[in-house]
């Protein structure tokens, strides 16, 4: 196999002949780029037989599970890497259309060891991108990232014969009906259904008449144009709409659903949303005393109360804070024997005797729907004001060039280390302590935290910040954290603030 070429550009003859694969779609977890600006299908197929070649050096099993999410141009890109896994000697099972946890699913039921899901997730359209396994539940983190573009861009991999193709149906119907299981609600429960027109709106709807769930539904016709918004239920503006769309109705709450399903958002029977990380904290206490011991793990940008909450300290529930990032978080789950662990980007990874330990938000959804069945009378707002009062910020996004991200973000680091040590305070709090697992947690002596970190995927760093005391220290953390991330001339303006 010949490199990719560093000088093929769209529009030109070797466009149409020739890899081109740009090195920094090469990602923590999942290999993601603009379409075609920076990879096109000869490229896809090179990261096809890289994969492929990859699945044989570590000795996995030559089968692959292969889907796409619904965007006009996934098929021709797993067309392509479906050629390239073939020209491999890799068997793929083609489950066709699908949502990421639907081909994590699909592992199972088909008993096939490896995964390759072509998705942008909740990127916007012109995105394309590819999440991949080989070990279930688990996908690629750095290290297997880091040998597959190895692979790729060295030109190594590997042609050999015994590939072929099989298009397998049922998998979506399998699917649902391993989501539904026997349960069906016994109280009344009107939801609002958001999916933003893309993928799971051919899955939700469906699945949450059949648990006997009264559906409103928001944006459920399938149209990846995406008309209305790019459906990322961590937005604010489709969490907007969300409200809207309760209020409007009456509903009991809304539940969305982000681009390939693996992601669901929350907003409460009063048009307020509820951020996964106390989401997972409602989640947790309805199974700690199922489950009493469990540890759960948390994303660094989740809440502080996962490790302080007196109901899951009470049945001796333990928190461990990670590394944010899907593959990083499944991983840990399995590391920790944990029951659960919660992103608060809204992946939430379910792990035996509840899911098996991948990221799927329809699967949240039914469990949400269960905690609210077991307990008549309550609404989602009772269960969010049971919790201790905490005020915290959306996660925000200041851009930031991928090529420059994580040298930035080591020297703001860098810099809090030395502000910390020489005494200095944030929002006017002795700093207690600061957690470099993944970027800066910088925690302060009354459990109010800022993060600032380098977001994995898109162009950007990323920061969360949260108060037990009020919205005015919130605002203190946010302005002083920010202050260390000016001193980088090359971050930009936010796509959102507090």
């Amino acid at each position: 196999m010949n490199r990719p070429h560093p000088t093929v550009t769209p529009n030109t003859w070797p466009f149409l002949r020739d890899a081109m694969i740009a090195p920094t779609g090469f990602r923590e977890y999942d290999a993601r780029w603009k379409y075609p600006e920076e990879v096109n299908l000869p490229g896809i197929t090179a990261l096809g037989l890289g994969l492929g070649t990859q699945m044989h050096r570590r000795g996995i099993a030559p089968v692959i599970v292969v889907g796409n999410d619904y965007r006009d141009y996934s098929l021709s890109i797993k067309n392509a890497l479906m050629l390239g896994l073939m020209q491999a000697g890799i068997q793929v099972r083609d489950i066709g259309p699908a949502l990421s946890p639907m081909a994590y699913f699909a592992q199972f039921h088909l008993d096939v060891p490896a995964v390759a899901m072509v998705t942008a997730s909740h990127n916007p359209n012109g995105w394309t991108g590819v999440k991949m396994g080989f070990e279930r539940p688990l996908t690629h983190g750095p290290d297997e990232m880091d040998e597959l573009r190895d692979i790729v861009l060295n030109g190594a991999g590997e042609a050999r014969p015994g590939g072929g193709y099989e298009f397998v149906e049922g998998v979506r119907e399998a699917y649902l009906d391993d989501l539904a299981g026997d349960f069906r609600m016994s109280r009344r429960l009107k939801v609002v259904c958001a999916t933003g027109n893309g993928t799971a709106s051919a899955f939700a709807p469906e699945l949450f008449e059949r648990i006997g769930v009264e559906v409103v539904p928001l944006h459920t016709e399938l149209d990846y144009s995406f008309p209305n918004y790019n459906p990322n239920p961590e937005a604010m503006e489709m969490l907007h709409d969300m409200a809207a769309a309760v209020k409007a109705s009456g509903a009991d709450l809304a539940l969305g659903f982000d681009g390939d399903g693996d992601r669901c958002g929350v907003v409460d029977d009063e048009g307020e949303e509820i951020f996964a990380d106390k989401v997972g904290v409602i989640m947790a206490r309805a199974w700690a005393a199922d489950h009493p011991g469990a540890t759960l793990v948390a994303d660094v940008k989740s809440t502080g109360l996962f490790a302080s909450d007196p109901v899951l300290a009470e049945h001796g529930i333990r928190a461990d804070y990670w590394k944010t990032g899907h593959s990083h978080m499944k991983r840990r789950v399995k590391e920790l024997g944990a029951l659960a662990g919660f992103e608060k980007s809204g992946h939430y990874f379910l792990a035996e005797p509840i899911g098996r330990g991948y990221d799927c938000g329809l699967r949240v959804a039914v469990e949400i729907c269960k905690i609210l069945d077991r307990a008549p009378g309550m609404k989602m707002s009772d269960l969010k004001r049971a919790l201790p009062r905490t005020h915290s910020t959306p996660t925000m996004s200041p851009w930031c060039a991928d090529e420059e991200k994580y040298d930035v973000l080591a020297r703001i680091v860098n810099r809090l280390e030395e502000h910390a040590a020489g005494g200095g305070k944030i929002a006017g709090r002795t700093i207690e302590r600061i957690v470099t697992v993944n970027g800066a947690r910088v925690i302060l002596d009354n459990g109010a935290w800022g993060l600032v970190r380098a977001s994995s995927n898109t162009p950007n760093l990323v920061v969360v910040c949260e108060s037990p005391e009020s919205e005015d220290e919130l605002g203190a953390i946010f302005h002083d954290i920010d202050a260390f991330i000016r001193t980088e001339p090359s971050v930009g303006e936010y796509d959102q603030k507090i």
